[in-house]
């Protein structure tokens, strides 16, 4: 109470006489991780939450930031959409986070976004979405549709990918796919694919029976020209599906498949012998050969095996949305060393052209207006160990369209996030 009282005197002094008054900040600055360690999501968003902690504790060994160390305060939203934007308050309003590193599903992300923007905190989201979307609040580490599925479908109508004619478009019943494959749907028709050559099917979430799905897949390539199946499935569907893809022998020389949420993490349960030559489009694979790549797998395996991680302290592996989280989190320290605060406005200011050199071996670098980052493609086939070769890559990084050219609506629409002014 004495001490208390001290310092509201010395306060109180102090602005009597005219002088600043001394912010007596925490010795800790407290950072959010936002991922669902339970439910649909967990087998993919566990290992972000990890990665992120890997991330926060080779910092915090280094100094920290600003002279202060990282605070990890972890949230379990269950993979419940509307938890997520409770726990997102709780994070900023209760735990007082100056970031918040977090969500996989756009579902997620637009439970979320109201919060960031009414509260005026930051958001990094490190995993592929559907675009359509440009905040102040957020800055997005993962894909947009032009980064990862207008190229993946233009590999497979071409001659290396197998000169696909019909396409299969199947997804999870949520935002991501939906939107996805309304653009993909416009971009094939642009090509002068017919309706009558895509098949549009979707699952919920934790759907497990994809029998049925799989017969009329195999019955609509089987009507006389080259298919190809484009799968926005999210989630621990992934398993039965690739089984029941094995199980009918639906093989990647008849029908392939390119998955945009599937890395090596969702393989891990499969049986990856019948899926050889089966593809997925992301901006890194564990097998790029990269030292930058080297140092990235080598100091994950370390880490798992030192937290004794399941799964994987016996087989770490390491996937896309993993480091997108590791470019966020640096990207993040970064600008707050730059901006010499971790007040969100001068964050935003300071993310604009951060540089990283990311696991793939590439720099990455924030866009200077539209808070997403410029990235090299790569499309990739599965091995029989569960790896993907990799068959295909952009000559370089490729900058991010939010709003797909795709979609006529958008014609006009700007990159730059609105920024509203402070309210005094």
């Amino acid at each position: 109470m004495n001490r208390r009282h001290h310092l509201k005197s010395l306060t109180a002094a102090l602005a009597l006489a005219g002088l600043s008054v001394p912010a007596f900040a925490q010795n800790t600055i407290k950072v959010g991780i936002l991922h669902s360690l339970s439910g649909t999501m967990a087998i993919s968003e566990t290992v972000l939450k990890d990665t992120a902690l890997m991330a926060i504790e080779e910092i915090n060994a280094k100094g920290g930031v600003l002279g202060k160390k990282l605070e990890p305060v972890v949230v379990d939203p269950a993979s419940n959409w509307p938890l997520f934007a409770e726990k997102a308050r709780q994070l900023i309003s209760k735990d007082k986070v100056a970031v918040t590193f977090g969500c996989w599903t756009s579902v997620s992300r637009k439970s979320v976004l109201p919060v960031y923007e009414e509260l005026n905190s930051l958001l990094f989201y490190p995993v592929q979405y559907e675009g359509e979307e440009l905040s102040k609040n957020v800055f997005y580490t993962g894909a947009a549709p032009n980064q990862q599925a207008i190229p993946a479908v233009e590999y497979l109508m071409s001659k290396d990918g197998g000169s696909a004619k019909r396409f299969v478009l199947l997804g999870t019943d949520y935002v991501y796919p939906r939107t996805t494959n309304k653009i993909l749907r416009s971009f094939l028709k642009s090509k002068g694919v017919a309706d009558a050559d895509i098949m549009e099917e979707y699952t919920p979430f934790g759907h497990a029976d994809y029998q049925g799905i799989i017969a009329k897949i195999k019955k609509f390539a089987g009507e006389g020209k080259k298919t190809a199946v484009v799968s926005t499935i999210n989630g621990d569907s992934n398993v039965p599906f690739y089984k029941e893809l094995g199980n009918q022998g639906l093989k990647a020389t008849d029908v392939p498949v390119v998955a945009f949420s599937v890395g090596e993490e969702e393989l891990r349960g499969v049986d990856t012998k019948p899926l050889v030559g089966h593809l997925a489009a992301w901006n890194y694979f564990m097998s790029i050969k990269a030292p930058a790549n080297d140092e990235f797998t080598k100091k994950w395996a370390a880490y798992a095996k030192a937290k004794n991680l399941p799964g994987h302290k016996d087989k770490p592996l390491t996937n896309d949305p993993m480091e997108a989280t590791y470019i966020g989190i640096y990207m993040w320290k970064q600008a707050v060393e730059k901006a010499k605060t971790t007040d969100t406005d001068k964050v935003i200011a300071a993310m604009a052209g951060q540089t990283f050199t990311a696991p793939s071996g590439i720099t990455s670098k924030m866009d200077e207006k539209n808070h997403h980052l410029h990235k090299s493609v790569f499309i990739g086939e599965v091995k029989a160990d569960g790896q993907f070769s990799v068959v295909w890559k952009t000559p370089g990084p490729v900058k991010a369209q939010p709003w797909s050219p795709f979609i006529p609506e958008n014609k006009g629409k700007k990159d730059e996030p609105v920024i509203a002014p402070k309210k005094s």
